[in-house]
């Protein structure tokens, strides 16, 4: 009785440890963005990933990526499932920041996840999207 009564509290303890390391694992999923009508090849493309809470704000991550043939492309590797949007800008005179007009237009293409079309600054409902375990391919268009 008492040996049953040890690989009862042994099985037990074994599955509350296997289940505690399951949710402490966090997972992860690759994203991998590209700009297929960037105007030219000057300069480079500028990728910001951003959740919610510091949306256009301090990236979580970021990227400055070339551009060959009219096309940037940036892989973000590791990045922990959930919610994100991301914005991109053709830095095309290399001054890392995206450049604006007196009026507040911008003055170097950018886009954002979704590619929606709005007016005024981009807006995360409109530009999330979700990082699965799956490999995640997008495509942003200025």
């Amino acid at each position: 009785m008492q040996q049953v009564i040890l690989t009862l509290v042994f099985v037990f303890s074994s599955l509350l440890i296997s289940n505690a390391q399951e949710s402490n694992t966090e997972k992860f999923g690759t994203v991998k963005v590209s700009v297929p009508n960037v105007l030219n090849n000057n300069g480079t493309v500028h990728f910001a990933v951003f959740t919610k809470e510091n949306f256009r704000m301090q990236p979580l991550f970021s990227k400055v990526a070339s551009i060959e043939n009219g096309l940037s492309t940036a892989t973000f590797d590791a990045v922990p499932i959930g919610e994100y949007a991301i914005i991109c800008f053709h830095d095309e005179n290399e001054n890392n920041k995206l450049d604006f007009e007196i009026n507040g237009m911008p003055k170097e293409s950018y886009g954002t996840s979704n590619n929606p079309f709005n007016f005024g600054p981009p807006q995360f409902e409109d530009a999330k999207f979700i990082v699965g375990e799956d490999p995640l391919t997008l495509e942003i268009k200025f």
